[in-house]
Formats: structure tokens, sequence, C-alpha cells
């Protein structure tokens, strides 16, 4: 009865290893591409987070001081109450039609204005509204690693 049993000699084939290397190359492909993407819209997450942040505490400051709009010389009182953890430089102006973003880590607060449109790094503003409007303009990274402006209002 021993006999009768044969020995079967099977594993794979060179092509079915080749099919399953490829299928894996294919995934790690697209998790490779996918990463930088992820680590983008992490990043873009933080710098709008901090952007909501120091306005709110500009909105926040505002309300402490009797309505007055905060000025330049407030911002770092301004940065104090907010805690932001990307954005590292706070810069507070009057008025001013467009912000050119510098760089990531810098966010401006503009007094008297209105957040119109963005092209680019360059968000621009419509004047002459409230004096107590303020809009706050940071940048945020787009798919080749740029600067767009981003503008949000209090």
């Amino acid at each position: 009865m021993l006999q009768n049993i044969k020995k079967r000699n099977e594993g794979f084939t060179i092509i079915e290893v080749m099919i399953v290397l490829a299928i894996a190359g294919l995934i790690m492909l697209i998790v490779f591409l996918a990463v930088p993407a992820l680590q983008r819209n992490s990043r873009n997450t933080q710098y709008k987070n901090d952007a909501a942040s120091l306005l709110s505490a500009a909105t926040e400051w505002s309300n402490n001081n009797n309505g007055k709009v905060p000025a330049s010389a407030n911002a770092a009182a301004i940065q104090s109450l907010a805690k932001t953890q990307n954005i590292t430089t706070l810069v507070i102006s009057a008025g001013t039609s467009s912000i050119t973003t510098s760089n990531f880590n810098t966010a401006y607060i503009v007094t008297g204005v209105k957040c119109n449109t963005n092209s680019g790094a360059t968000a621009s503003l419509t004047t002459g509204v409230a004096t107590r409007a303020m809009a706050m303009v940071y940048a945020v990274e787009d798919s080749s690693g740029g600067k767009v402006a981003q503008c949000t209002e209090s």
C-alpha cells in the first residue's frame, strides 16, 4: 500500500512567481506615490489649524481689549495665546490690499479687510470694510511643493 503512493513534486512555476512579484511591485509603487501626498495633507492641516488658532487668539485679544484691533506690537501676545507649532512668526498690519506669503511658518493678520481671492502665493484682500474685520493669510503647500496663499476671515 505504501508503494502505491506516488511522490508528487509540486511547487511554483517561474511564471507564477513573476506574477506575484509584479503585483507586489505595483502595490509598493502605489504606496510610495501616496505617502508624500499624505504627508503634504497632514502638514497643510497643521498649518490650517495653527492659522485658525491664531485668528481665534486675535479675536479673543480684541474682545479682552475693549474691541481694539490688534497692532504689530501685539503679535507676541497673540502668538503666546495661540501656542502654535508650525506657524512661528506672526505679522500684523492694517488695510493692506495684498499679501505675498514668503514661507510656510509665517502668518499675517490684516485688519480692516476681507478675503477676496488667492492667486498663487499672493492673497488679494478687499480693503475699506469694517475696522474690526480681520483676515488671516498663511501659506499651504500645493502638489508641486510650492506655496499657495490661504485667506480666512474672522
